[in-house]
Protein backbone atom coordinates (compact mmCIF):
# COMPACT_ATOMS: atom_id res chain seq x y z
CA UNK A 1 0.00 0.00 0.00
CA UNK A 2 1.32 3.44 -0.86
CA UNK A 3 0.20 6.73 0.60
CA UNK A 4 0.39 10.22 -0.80
CA UNK A 5 -0.23 13.80 0.25
CA UNK A 6 -2.84 15.67 -1.77
CA UNK A 7 -1.43 19.06 -2.58
CA UNK A 8 -4.67 20.94 -2.87
CA UNK A 9 -4.22 23.78 -0.40
CA UNK A 10 -1.89 26.68 -1.08
CA UNK A 11 0.05 29.17 0.99
CA UNK A 12 1.97 32.31 0.10
CA UNK A 13 5.73 32.48 0.30
CA UNK A 14 7.77 35.64 0.78
CA UNK A 15 7.53 36.43 -2.93
CA UNK A 16 3.75 36.23 -3.04
CA UNK A 17 3.57 33.09 -5.14
CA UNK A 18 1.50 30.10 -4.09
CA UNK A 19 3.15 27.00 -2.71
CA UNK A 20 1.20 23.83 -2.13
CA UNK A 21 0.73 22.92 1.51
CA UNK A 22 -0.52 19.78 3.16
CA UNK A 23 0.36 19.94 6.83
CA UNK A 24 -1.31 20.10 10.18
CA UNK A 25 -0.88 23.01 12.56
CA UNK A 26 2.33 21.66 14.05
CA UNK A 27 3.97 21.20 10.66
CA UNK A 28 3.49 17.44 10.49
CA UNK A 29 1.63 15.85 7.59
CA UNK A 30 -2.10 16.22 8.04
CA UNK A 31 -3.67 12.77 8.31
CA UNK A 32 -6.83 14.24 6.85
CA UNK A 33 -4.88 14.98 3.66
CA UNK A 34 -3.59 11.42 3.29
CA UNK A 35 -5.27 9.05 0.88
CA UNK A 36 -4.56 5.40 0.25
CA UNK A 37 -4.11 3.95 -3.19
CA UNK A 38 -3.72 0.32 -4.03
CA UNK A 39 -3.62 -1.80 -7.12
CA UNK A 40 -7.16 -2.96 -6.47
CA UNK A 41 -8.41 0.56 -7.00
CA UNK A 42 -9.09 1.99 -3.54
CA UNK A 43 -8.64 5.72 -3.18
CA UNK A 44 -8.79 8.44 -5.77
CA UNK A 45 -5.38 9.51 -7.00
CA UNK A 46 -2.57 7.43 -8.39
CA UNK A 47 0.32 9.40 -6.90
CA UNK A 48 3.14 7.11 -5.87
CA UNK A 49 5.53 8.73 -3.45
CA UNK A 50 4.65 11.98 -1.74
CA UNK A 51 5.87 15.51 -2.16
CA UNK A 52 5.76 17.49 1.06
CA UNK A 53 6.16 21.24 1.01
CA UNK A 54 7.57 22.06 4.39
CA UNK A 55 11.24 22.48 5.25
CA UNK A 56 10.81 20.29 8.32
CA UNK A 57 9.76 17.31 6.20
CA UNK A 58 12.96 15.39 6.97
CA UNK A 59 12.18 15.72 10.68
CA UNK A 60 8.60 14.61 10.16
CA UNK A 61 9.67 11.74 7.91
CA UNK A 62 11.08 9.90 10.91
CA UNK A 63 7.78 10.22 12.75
CA UNK A 64 5.68 8.62 10.01
CA UNK A 65 8.25 6.73 8.00
CA UNK A 66 6.02 3.66 7.95
CA UNK A 67 3.74 5.55 5.57
CA UNK A 68 6.49 5.64 2.94
CA UNK A 69 7.13 1.97 2.40
CA UNK A 70 9.40 2.03 -0.63
CA UNK A 71 11.19 5.39 -0.62
CA UNK A 72 14.19 5.95 1.61
CA UNK A 73 15.69 8.88 -0.28
CA UNK A 74 14.27 12.34 -0.91
CA UNK A 75 15.41 15.12 -3.21
CA UNK A 76 15.04 18.72 -2.07
CA UNK A 77 12.85 20.88 -4.33
CA UNK A 78 14.14 24.45 -4.46
CA UNK A 79 12.62 27.72 -5.62
CA UNK A 80 15.04 29.07 -8.27
CA UNK A 81 14.17 32.67 -7.39
CA UNK A 82 15.31 32.46 -3.76
CA UNK A 83 17.16 29.15 -3.49
CA UNK A 84 14.80 28.21 -0.65
CA UNK A 85 13.78 24.60 -0.13
CA UNK A 86 10.06 24.36 -0.84
CA UNK A 87 9.58 20.60 -0.71
CA UNK A 88 11.07 17.14 -0.78
CA UNK A 89 10.45 14.74 -3.65
CA UNK A 90 10.65 10.99 -2.93
CA UNK A 91 12.82 8.75 -5.07
CA UNK A 92 10.41 5.89 -5.62
CA UNK A 93 11.77 2.39 -5.90
CA UNK A 94 10.63 -0.87 -7.45
CA UNK A 95 7.63 -1.52 -5.23
CA UNK A 96 5.92 1.79 -6.02
CA UNK A 97 6.65 1.29 -9.72
CA UNK A 98 5.05 -2.17 -9.60
CA UNK A 99 1.96 -0.81 -7.82
CA UNK A 100 1.55 1.99 -10.36
CA UNK A 101 1.98 -0.30 -13.37
CA UNK A 102 -0.52 -2.83 -11.98
CA UNK A 103 -3.04 -0.07 -11.28
CA UNK A 104 -2.64 1.21 -14.86
CA UNK A 105 -2.87 -2.29 -16.33
CA UNK A 106 -6.03 -3.08 -14.35
CA UNK A 107 -7.63 0.22 -15.36
CA UNK A 108 -6.84 -0.44 -19.03
CA UNK A 109 -9.15 -3.45 -19.06
CA UNK A 110 -12.20 -1.17 -18.87
CA UNK A 111 -10.84 2.21 -19.99
CA UNK A 112 -9.64 0.81 -23.31
CA UNK A 113 -13.11 -0.53 -24.12
CA UNK A 114 -14.96 2.77 -23.57
CA UNK A 115 -15.95 4.68 -26.66
CA UNK A 116 -13.78 7.49 -27.97
CA UNK A 117 -16.68 9.89 -27.47
CA UNK A 118 -17.08 8.80 -23.85
CA UNK A 119 -13.42 9.47 -23.14
CA UNK A 120 -13.64 12.82 -24.92
CA UNK A 121 -16.42 13.92 -22.58
CA UNK A 122 -14.11 13.47 -19.60
CA UNK A 123 -11.38 15.33 -21.48
CA UNK A 124 -13.75 18.26 -22.01
CA UNK A 125 -14.31 18.47 -18.25
CA UNK A 126 -10.56 18.23 -17.65
CA UNK A 127 -9.99 21.11 -20.09
CA UNK A 128 -12.49 23.25 -18.22
CA UNK A 129 -10.78 22.54 -14.90
CA UNK A 130 -7.38 23.55 -16.29
CA UNK A 131 -8.89 26.81 -17.55
CA UNK A 132 -10.43 27.41 -14.13
CA UNK A 133 -7.14 26.76 -12.33
CA UNK A 134 -4.93 28.38 -14.98
CA UNK A 135 -3.57 31.10 -12.72
CA UNK A 136 -2.92 28.71 -9.83
CA UNK A 137 -1.01 26.30 -12.05
CA UNK A 138 1.01 29.16 -13.53
CA UNK A 139 1.92 30.31 -10.01
CA UNK A 140 3.22 26.83 -9.18
CA UNK A 141 5.34 26.88 -12.34
CA UNK A 142 6.73 30.29 -11.34
CA UNK A 143 7.54 28.96 -7.87
CA UNK A 144 9.24 25.68 -8.68
CA UNK A 145 10.67 26.37 -12.14
CA UNK A 146 11.44 30.10 -12.08
CA UNK A 147 9.58 31.21 -15.19
CA UNK A 148 8.05 34.65 -15.34
CA UNK A 149 4.30 34.69 -14.78
CA UNK A 150 3.76 35.60 -18.44
CA UNK A 151 5.82 32.58 -19.57
CA UNK A 152 4.05 30.30 -17.11
CA UNK A 153 0.60 31.38 -18.29
CA UNK A 154 1.71 30.80 -21.89
CA UNK A 155 2.90 27.31 -20.92
CA UNK A 156 -0.50 26.43 -19.49
CA UNK A 157 -2.18 27.79 -22.63
CA UNK A 158 0.06 25.66 -24.86
CA UNK A 159 -0.82 22.58 -22.84
CA UNK A 160 -4.49 23.44 -23.29
CA UNK A 161 -4.01 23.34 -27.06
CA UNK A 162 -3.03 19.67 -26.92
CA UNK A 163 -6.02 18.88 -24.70
CA UNK A 164 -8.24 20.59 -27.28
CA UNK A 165 -6.67 18.46 -30.00
CA UNK A 166 -7.39 15.33 -27.94
CA UNK A 167 -11.04 16.37 -27.55
CA UNK A 168 -11.33 16.10 -31.33
CA UNK A 169 -9.97 12.51 -31.43
CA UNK A 170 -13.42 11.01 -32.15
CA UNK A 171 -13.41 12.91 -35.44
CA UNK A 172 -9.70 12.36 -36.18
CA UNK A 173 -9.62 8.57 -35.69
CA UNK A 174 -12.75 7.34 -37.41
CA UNK A 175 -10.92 4.91 -39.66
CA UNK A 176 -11.86 3.85 -43.19
CA UNK A 177 -14.28 1.37 -44.70
CA UNK A 178 -14.53 0.47 -48.36
CA UNK A 179 -15.79 -2.24 -50.66
CA UNK A 180 -12.53 -3.59 -52.05
CA UNK A 181 -14.07 -6.32 -54.20
CA UNK A 182 -17.53 -7.60 -55.08
CA UNK A 183 -19.12 -8.47 -51.71
CA UNK A 184 -15.86 -7.85 -49.82
CA UNK A 185 -15.33 -4.90 -47.46
CA UNK A 186 -12.21 -3.79 -45.58
CA UNK A 187 -12.35 -1.65 -42.45
CA UNK A 188 -9.60 -0.35 -40.21
CA UNK A 189 -9.69 1.13 -36.71
CA UNK A 190 -7.23 2.39 -34.13
CA UNK A 191 -6.78 0.36 -30.95
CA UNK A 192 -4.90 1.40 -27.78
CA UNK A 193 -1.63 -0.25 -26.80
CA UNK A 194 -2.05 -0.57 -23.02
CA UNK A 195 0.14 1.01 -20.34
CA UNK A 196 2.23 3.99 -21.50
CA UNK A 197 5.02 5.70 -19.53
CA UNK A 198 5.95 9.36 -20.06
CA UNK A 199 9.21 10.59 -18.53
CA UNK A 200 9.25 14.38 -18.68
CA UNK A 201 11.90 17.09 -18.04
CA UNK A 202 12.03 20.05 -15.68
CA UNK A 203 11.82 22.87 -18.21
CA UNK A 204 8.07 22.69 -18.89
CA UNK A 205 6.34 21.19 -15.81
CA UNK A 206 2.89 21.34 -17.43
CA UNK A 207 3.23 21.65 -21.19
CA UNK A 208 5.46 18.64 -21.86
CA UNK A 209 3.28 16.23 -19.82
CA UNK A 210 0.34 17.56 -21.85
CA UNK A 211 2.11 16.62 -25.09
CA UNK A 212 1.32 13.00 -24.28
CA UNK A 213 -1.28 12.77 -21.50
CA UNK A 214 -4.46 13.88 -23.31
CA UNK A 215 -3.68 11.97 -26.50
CA UNK A 216 -2.52 8.82 -24.69
CA UNK A 217 -5.62 8.47 -22.51
CA UNK A 218 -7.97 9.91 -25.13
CA UNK A 219 -6.98 7.01 -27.39
CA UNK A 220 -7.81 4.49 -24.63
CA UNK A 221 -4.40 3.82 -23.09
CA UNK A 222 -3.56 4.28 -19.44
CA UNK A 223 -0.61 6.43 -18.41
CA UNK A 224 2.15 6.74 -15.84
CA UNK A 225 3.88 10.14 -15.73
CA UNK A 226 7.23 10.59 -14.02
CA UNK A 227 7.72 14.34 -13.51
CA UNK A 228 11.19 15.76 -13.03
CA UNK A 229 12.22 15.58 -9.40
CA UNK A 230 13.15 19.27 -9.73
CA UNK A 231 9.56 20.36 -10.47
CA UNK A 232 7.08 17.84 -9.01
CA UNK A 233 4.51 20.25 -7.55
CA UNK A 234 2.71 21.32 -10.73
CA UNK A 235 1.76 17.81 -11.86
CA UNK A 236 0.90 16.86 -8.30
CA UNK A 237 -1.72 19.63 -8.35
CA UNK A 238 -2.94 18.59 -11.78
CA UNK A 239 -3.45 15.07 -10.41
CA UNK A 240 -6.29 16.26 -8.21
CA UNK A 241 -7.97 17.65 -11.32
CA UNK A 242 -7.89 14.19 -12.93
CA UNK A 243 -10.20 13.01 -10.18
CA UNK A 244 -12.49 16.02 -10.46
CA UNK A 245 -12.76 15.56 -14.24
CA UNK A 246 -13.95 11.99 -13.78
CA UNK A 247 -10.96 9.90 -14.86
CA UNK A 248 -11.32 6.48 -13.17
CA UNK A 249 -8.61 5.32 -10.73
CA UNK A 250 -5.53 3.97 -12.44
CA UNK A 251 -6.07 5.68 -15.80
CA UNK A 252 -3.52 8.42 -15.05
CA UNK A 253 -0.80 7.80 -12.47
CA UNK A 254 2.16 9.83 -11.21
CA UNK A 255 5.33 8.20 -9.95
CA UNK A 256 7.90 10.53 -8.41
CA UNK A 257 11.60 9.80 -8.55
CA UNK A 258 14.92 10.35 -10.30
CA UNK A 259 16.93 8.47 -12.95
CA UNK A 260 16.65 5.08 -11.25
CA UNK A 261 12.87 5.36 -11.09
CA UNK A 262 12.76 6.25 -14.78
CA UNK A 263 14.81 3.16 -15.66
CA UNK A 264 12.47 0.92 -13.65
CA UNK A 265 9.44 2.35 -15.44
CA UNK A 266 10.97 2.18 -18.92
CA UNK A 267 12.02 -1.46 -18.51
CA UNK A 268 8.90 -2.79 -16.77
CA UNK A 269 7.60 -5.80 -18.70
CA UNK A 270 3.95 -4.67 -18.58
CA UNK A 271 4.66 -1.25 -20.12
CA UNK A 272 3.84 -1.18 -23.84
CA UNK A 273 5.28 2.21 -24.83
CA UNK A 274 7.63 4.83 -23.42
CA UNK A 275 8.11 8.51 -24.22
CA UNK A 276 11.01 10.55 -22.93
CA UNK A 277 12.10 14.18 -23.24
CA UNK A 278 15.59 15.16 -22.07
CA UNK A 279 19.22 14.98 -23.15
CA UNK A 280 20.22 13.12 -26.30
CA UNK A 281 22.56 10.83 -24.36
CA UNK A 282 19.77 9.57 -22.10
CA UNK A 283 17.23 9.58 -24.92
CA UNK A 284 19.42 7.22 -26.94
CA UNK A 285 19.93 4.90 -23.96
CA UNK A 286 16.20 4.69 -23.23
CA UNK A 287 15.42 4.13 -26.89
CA UNK A 288 17.92 1.27 -27.18
CA UNK A 289 16.77 -0.28 -23.92
CA UNK A 290 13.10 -0.10 -24.83
CA UNK A 291 13.50 -1.39 -28.37
CA UNK A 292 15.53 -4.33 -27.07
CA UNK A 293 12.51 -5.19 -24.90
CA UNK A 294 10.17 -4.86 -27.92
CA UNK A 295 8.50 -1.71 -26.62
CA UNK A 296 7.52 1.30 -28.64
CA UNK A 297 9.85 4.14 -27.70
CA UNK A 298 9.85 7.80 -28.68
CA UNK A 299 12.68 9.70 -27.01
CA UNK A 300 13.26 13.38 -27.74
CA UNK A 301 16.79 14.64 -27.06
CA UNK A 302 18.72 17.89 -27.05
CA UNK A 303 19.12 20.64 -29.60
CA UNK A 304 21.52 23.15 -31.06
CA UNK A 305 19.27 25.50 -32.98
CA UNK A 306 20.71 27.78 -35.66
CA UNK A 307 19.35 31.11 -36.83
CA UNK A 308 20.63 32.60 -40.07
CA UNK A 309 20.43 36.33 -40.79
CA UNK A 310 20.42 37.16 -44.49
CA UNK A 311 21.79 40.63 -45.38
CA UNK A 312 18.27 41.71 -46.44
CA UNK A 313 16.60 40.85 -43.10
CA UNK A 314 14.59 43.50 -41.28
CA UNK A 315 16.95 44.62 -38.54
CA UNK A 316 14.57 45.57 -35.72
CA UNK A 317 12.19 42.66 -36.21
CA UNK A 318 15.08 40.21 -36.45
CA UNK A 319 16.86 41.60 -33.39
CA UNK A 320 13.77 41.39 -31.20
CA UNK A 321 12.93 37.90 -32.38
CA UNK A 322 16.48 36.67 -31.77
CA UNK A 323 16.44 38.09 -28.24
CA UNK A 324 13.04 36.55 -27.53
CA UNK A 325 14.32 33.21 -28.78
CA UNK A 326 17.56 32.94 -26.81
CA UNK A 327 16.42 34.59 -23.56
CA UNK A 328 12.80 33.38 -23.34
CA UNK A 329 12.40 30.89 -20.48
CA UNK A 330 16.07 31.80 -19.77
CA UNK A 331 17.07 29.70 -22.76
CA UNK A 332 15.97 26.50 -21.00
CA UNK A 333 13.96 25.08 -23.87
CA UNK A 334 14.82 22.81 -26.77
CA UNK A 335 13.52 25.39 -29.26
CA UNK A 336 15.68 28.27 -28.03
CA UNK A 337 18.12 30.02 -30.34
CA UNK A 338 21.69 28.96 -29.73
CA UNK A 339 23.74 30.13 -32.72
CA UNK A 340 23.20 33.14 -35.00
CA UNK A 341 24.98 32.93 -38.32
CA UNK A 342 25.24 36.28 -40.09
CA UNK A 343 25.86 36.12 -43.83
CA UNK A 344 28.53 38.77 -44.16
CA UNK A 345 29.22 41.46 -41.54
CA UNK A 346 26.06 42.83 -39.89
CA UNK A 347 27.30 45.09 -37.07
CA UNK A 348 24.06 47.08 -36.80
CA UNK A 349 22.00 43.93 -36.25
CA UNK A 350 24.43 42.62 -33.65
CA UNK A 351 24.47 45.95 -31.82
CA UNK A 352 20.68 45.99 -31.71
CA UNK A 353 20.58 42.44 -30.32
CA UNK A 354 23.04 43.38 -27.57
CA UNK A 355 21.07 46.53 -26.75
CA UNK A 356 17.75 44.73 -26.43
CA UNK A 357 19.17 41.79 -24.46
CA UNK A 358 20.91 44.16 -22.06
CA UNK A 359 17.60 45.95 -21.40
CA UNK A 360 15.97 42.86 -19.91
CA UNK A 361 15.29 42.97 -16.17
CA UNK A 362 15.17 40.16 -13.63
CA UNK A 363 11.55 39.75 -12.57
CA UNK A 364 8.93 37.01 -12.45
CA UNK A 365 6.03 39.43 -12.81
CA UNK A 366 3.59 39.61 -15.71
CA UNK A 367 4.81 41.69 -18.63
CA UNK A 368 7.43 41.86 -21.36
CA UNK A 369 11.11 42.66 -20.94
CA UNK A 370 11.44 40.35 -17.95
CA UNK A 371 13.55 37.29 -17.28
CA UNK A 372 13.56 34.75 -14.46
CA UNK A 373 16.27 32.57 -12.90
CA UNK A 374 17.65 29.27 -14.20
CA UNK A 375 16.68 26.03 -12.50
CA UNK A 376 19.59 25.44 -10.11
CA UNK A 377 23.17 26.28 -9.10
CA UNK A 378 24.61 23.59 -11.37
CA UNK A 379 23.01 25.29 -14.37
CA UNK A 380 24.55 28.63 -13.38
CA UNK A 381 27.99 27.05 -13.20
CA UNK A 382 27.63 25.18 -16.49
CA UNK A 383 26.34 28.19 -18.46
CA UNK A 384 29.01 30.52 -17.13
CA UNK A 385 31.72 27.93 -17.81
CA UNK A 386 30.80 27.86 -21.51
CA UNK A 387 31.13 31.65 -21.73
CA UNK A 388 34.46 31.63 -19.88
CA UNK A 389 35.88 28.88 -22.08
CA UNK A 390 34.84 30.76 -25.23
CA UNK A 391 36.62 33.84 -23.93
CA UNK A 392 39.79 31.82 -23.39
CA UNK A 393 39.49 30.51 -26.94
CA UNK A 394 39.57 34.07 -28.29
CA UNK A 395 35.86 34.89 -28.62
CA UNK A 396 34.69 38.46 -27.92
CA UNK A 397 32.15 38.81 -25.11
CA UNK A 398 29.74 41.47 -26.37
CA UNK A 399 27.38 41.09 -23.42
CA UNK A 400 28.52 39.36 -20.24
CA UNK A 401 25.86 37.72 -18.08
CA UNK A 402 28.23 35.94 -15.72
CA UNK A 403 28.13 38.59 -13.00
CA UNK A 404 24.36 38.81 -12.70
CA UNK A 405 22.97 41.06 -9.96
CA UNK A 406 19.98 39.28 -8.35
CA UNK A 407 16.75 41.18 -7.70
CA UNK A 408 15.69 41.95 -4.11
CA UNK A 409 14.83 38.73 -2.30
CA UNK A 410 16.72 36.62 -4.83
CA UNK A 411 20.22 36.95 -3.42
CA UNK A 412 20.48 33.17 -2.93
CA UNK A 413 18.71 32.30 -6.16
CA UNK A 414 20.09 31.02 -9.44
CA UNK A 415 20.66 33.95 -11.79
CA UNK A 416 22.36 34.24 -15.16
CA UNK A 417 21.96 37.37 -17.27
CA UNK A 418 22.00 37.22 -21.09
CA UNK A 419 25.37 36.74 -22.75
CA UNK A 420 26.19 37.45 -26.39
CA UNK A 421 29.44 35.96 -27.68
CA UNK A 422 31.06 36.80 -31.03
CA UNK A 423 33.19 33.86 -32.10
CA UNK A 424 36.31 34.12 -34.22
CA UNK A 425 36.73 30.38 -34.85
CA UNK A 426 34.03 27.94 -35.93
CA UNK A 427 35.63 25.23 -33.80
CA UNK A 428 34.72 26.84 -30.46
CA UNK A 429 33.04 24.37 -28.11
CA UNK A 430 30.07 26.64 -27.36
CA UNK A 431 29.21 26.77 -31.06
CA UNK A 432 28.72 23.02 -31.12
CA UNK A 433 27.34 21.89 -27.76
CA UNK A 434 23.97 22.51 -26.14
CA UNK A 435 24.30 25.19 -23.43
CA UNK A 436 20.65 25.39 -22.27
CA UNK A 437 20.82 28.93 -20.98
CA UNK A 438 20.40 32.59 -22.06
CA UNK A 439 23.50 32.63 -24.24
CA UNK A 440 23.76 33.50 -27.93
CA UNK A 441 26.77 32.54 -30.04
CA UNK A 442 27.31 34.64 -33.17
CA UNK A 443 29.48 33.55 -36.08
CA UNK A 444 29.97 35.41 -39.36
CA UNK A 445 29.93 33.32 -42.55
CA UNK A 446 30.60 34.45 -46.11
CA UNK A 447 27.80 32.74 -48.05
CA UNK A 448 24.50 30.96 -47.64
CA UNK A 449 26.23 27.73 -48.61
CA UNK A 450 28.70 28.15 -45.75
CA UNK A 451 25.81 28.81 -43.36
CA UNK A 452 24.03 25.63 -44.44
CA UNK A 453 27.21 23.58 -44.27
CA UNK A 454 27.77 24.71 -40.66
CA UNK A 455 24.16 24.02 -39.63
CA UNK A 456 24.09 20.63 -41.35
CA UNK A 457 27.33 19.56 -39.65
CA UNK A 458 25.74 19.75 -36.19
CA UNK A 459 24.49 16.35 -34.98
CA UNK A 460 21.21 17.72 -33.63
CA UNK A 461 18.18 18.56 -35.74
CA UNK A 462 15.44 20.18 -33.71
CA UNK A 463 14.90 23.68 -35.13
CA UNK A 464 16.37 26.29 -37.46
CA UNK A 465 15.31 29.69 -38.78
CA UNK A 466 16.11 32.03 -41.66
CA UNK A 467 15.62 35.79 -41.35
CA UNK A 468 15.05 37.31 -44.74
CA UNK A 469 12.75 39.56 -46.74
CA UNK A 470 13.11 37.42 -49.87
CA UNK A 471 10.80 34.41 -50.45
CA UNK A 472 13.38 32.71 -52.71
CA UNK A 473 16.01 32.86 -49.96
CA UNK A 474 13.51 31.53 -47.44
CA UNK A 475 12.59 28.64 -49.74
CA UNK A 476 16.24 27.76 -50.37
CA UNK A 477 17.04 27.58 -46.66
CA UNK A 478 13.93 25.62 -45.68
CA UNK A 479 14.84 23.06 -48.34
CA UNK A 480 18.44 22.74 -47.10
CA UNK A 481 18.20 23.01 -43.29
CA UNK A 482 18.76 19.72 -41.45
CA UNK A 483 16.13 20.16 -38.74
CA UNK A 484 12.57 19.03 -38.16
CA UNK A 485 10.96 22.37 -37.25
CA UNK A 486 11.83 25.40 -39.35
CA UNK A 487 11.01 29.07 -39.10
CA UNK A 488 10.96 31.95 -41.55
CA UNK A 489 11.44 35.11 -39.48
CA UNK A 490 10.31 33.09 -36.44
CA UNK A 491 13.07 32.14 -34.00
CA UNK A 492 10.96 29.69 -31.96
CA UNK A 493 9.15 27.76 -34.73
CA UNK A 494 6.98 25.56 -32.52
CA UNK A 495 4.23 23.98 -34.64
CA UNK A 496 0.72 24.61 -33.35
CA UNK A 497 -1.95 21.93 -33.31
CA UNK A 498 -2.87 20.11 -35.49
CA UNK A 499 0.75 20.21 -36.72
CA UNK A 500 3.06 17.90 -34.81
CA UNK A 501 6.17 18.50 -32.68
CA UNK A 502 9.43 16.67 -33.30
CA UNK A 503 12.98 17.03 -34.56
CA UNK A 504 15.32 14.74 -36.48
CA UNK A 505 18.88 13.40 -36.23
CA UNK A 506 20.10 13.25 -32.60
CA UNK A 507 17.19 15.38 -31.43
CA UNK A 508 14.81 12.44 -31.78
CA UNK A 509 15.16 8.70 -31.26
CA UNK A 510 12.07 7.04 -32.68
CA UNK A 511 9.96 7.07 -35.80
CA UNK A 512 7.24 9.65 -35.15
CA UNK A 513 6.50 13.05 -33.70
CA UNK A 514 5.19 13.30 -30.14
CA UNK A 515 1.98 15.24 -30.93
CA UNK A 516 -0.50 15.41 -33.79
CA UNK A 517 -0.98 12.59 -36.30
CA UNK A 518 2.35 11.04 -35.35
CA UNK A 519 1.14 10.64 -31.77
CA UNK A 520 -2.09 8.97 -32.91
CA UNK A 521 -0.08 6.40 -34.84
CA UNK A 522 2.49 5.91 -32.07
CA UNK A 523 0.00 5.35 -29.23
CA UNK A 524 -2.26 2.93 -31.16
CA UNK A 525 -2.09 -0.06 -33.44
CA UNK A 526 -4.16 -0.37 -36.58
CA UNK A 527 -6.70 -3.20 -36.73
CA UNK A 528 -7.83 -4.26 -40.22
CA UNK A 529 -10.94 -6.39 -40.79
CA UNK A 530 -11.86 -7.92 -44.15
CA UNK A 531 -15.47 -9.20 -44.37
CA UNK A 532 -17.61 -11.30 -46.72
CA UNK A 533 -21.25 -12.16 -45.93
CA UNK A 534 -22.39 -13.84 -49.15
CA UNK A 535 -20.94 -15.51 -52.19
CA UNK A 536 -20.73 -12.78 -54.85
CA UNK A 537 -22.41 -13.27 -58.20
CA UNK A 538 -19.18 -12.33 -59.93
CA UNK A 539 -16.03 -13.80 -58.42
CA UNK A 540 -12.33 -13.04 -58.59
CA UNK A 541 -9.17 -14.14 -56.78
CA UNK A 542 -10.37 -12.65 -53.43
CA UNK A 543 -13.78 -14.41 -53.43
Amino acid sequence: MCRCVLLGATRKNEHGTSAAAATSGDGSPSTGELCQWSACGHGRLGIYGRVHTRRDWLHNLKQDAEQIEDADKFVAVTAPFSGDTIGFCPVSKERDVDIAVKAAADAFETWGTRTMKDRAQIMIRFHGLIVTHRDELASLIVLEHGKTKTEALAEVDKGLETIEYAISLPQLTQGKIAEVSRGITCQDSRRPLGVVVSIVPFNFPFMVPMWTLPIVVGLGNTLIVKPSEKVPLTMNRVASLFRDAGFPPGVINIVHGAAGTARLLASHPTVAAVTFVGTSHVAELIHKQGRALNKRVLALGGAKNHLVASPDCKRDMTAQDVVNSFTGCTGQRCMAASVLLTIGPQPDLIAEIVKRANALAFSQDVGSGRMGPVIDAASVQRINAYVSESELQGAEILLDGRQAVPPPGGENGFWVAPSVVLHKKNSDKMLREEVFGPVLSILEVATKEEAIAFENANPYGNAACIYTNDPWTADWFTRHFSAGMLGVNIGVPVPREPFSFGGINRSRFGDSDITGEGAIQFFTWNKKVTTKWAVPVESNWMS
